[in-house]
């Protein structure tokens, strides 16, 4: 409906019009405080447990004038939540298959073994961009990676084909169930590479806890302490940090998927 407004709402020369019909014009949310943002990402990445009743009290305690529904409002924006159990909201992307989690007991101590793959939201600049990364379990490595401004599957099935191509092929892939993940394009691809299609179970972030890690710290040790302008710095940045990271991991370690912490 159209907003409809009147600077004598209350007298008879407005009798046309119904006071219900009469509105105050709405003032446009603050969303584009950037500083604010970033601040709320830094904290929700050292604190990923935190939710937003708490968030908005720490931003509060260091002198930002906002309330929880703002801070709602942005969690909403940048892409994040709390981690932990928590009831789903939003009902799946209609058609999309969600696979079950088959890590459950699986000791995961070799390469190619078990792949998984993320997504997360770094500030740079003046807004924010989504980074994709496909890591092996056993050996930590950052396979592949993509950045994109839109939450789309096209950069997350880019960087699955990449990891595909230079290094063969895992025998399980696993995901949350984002609609990115879950989407035909993105599990055909896996299907016809032959790669058993592993997701999360409904609420356990620690499923994907390794690469948890990884965005800990990439944003820690890179995207927060260069604070890149645009999207071209931020790829070189990354690219820059990968390549320092990984030969960290060069030796893959033995790892059980306990039954009662995970899918």
């Amino acid at each position: 409906m159209a907003t409809r407004s009147c600077r004598c709402a209350g007298s008879a020369s407005c009798s046309g019009l119904a006071r219900s019909g009469v509105y105050r014009q709405r003032q446009p949310a603050n969303d584009n405080d950037l500083g604010v943002m970033r601040r709320l990402d830094e904290l929700f990445t050292q604190w990923p447990f935190l939710g937003w009743r708490r968030l908005a009290r720490m931003l509060g305690d260091e002198g930002h004038a906002i309330n929880r529904k703002r801070v709602q409002r942005l969690m909403r924006q940048i892409g994040i939540a709390a981690l932990g159990p928590r009831p789903r909201t939003t009902p799946p992307a209609p058609g999309h298959k969600v696979y079950p989690c088959l890590l459950r007991g699986l000791a995961i101590d070799r390469p190619n073994q078990v792949w998984a793959a993320d997504i997360t939201c770094l500030p740079i600049g003046r807004g924010y961009l989504y980074l994709v990364a496909v890591i092996d379990w056993a050996s930590r490595a950052v396979l592949s990676w993509r950045l994109s401004n839109t939450m789309d599957s096209r950069f997350c099935i880019e960087a699955l084909e990449e990891a595909l191509a230079r290094f063969g092929r895992p025998e399980i892939f696993n995901t949350d169930q984002g609609s990115q993940f879950t989407s035909a394009a993105f599990t055909e691809v896996l299907i016809g590479a032959g790669v058993r299609i592993s997701m999360d179970g409904r609420g356990r972030w620690m499923d994907n806890v390794f690469i948890e890690r990884l965005w800990r710290s990439l944003k820690y040790e890179d995207v927060y302490l260069e604070g890149d302008a645009d999207g071209r710095e931020a790829k070189a940045g990354i690219a820059s940090w990968i390549a320092f990271y990984n030969p960290a991991f060069e030796h893959p370690s033995v790892y059980v998927v306990e039954e009662n912490r995970f899918c």
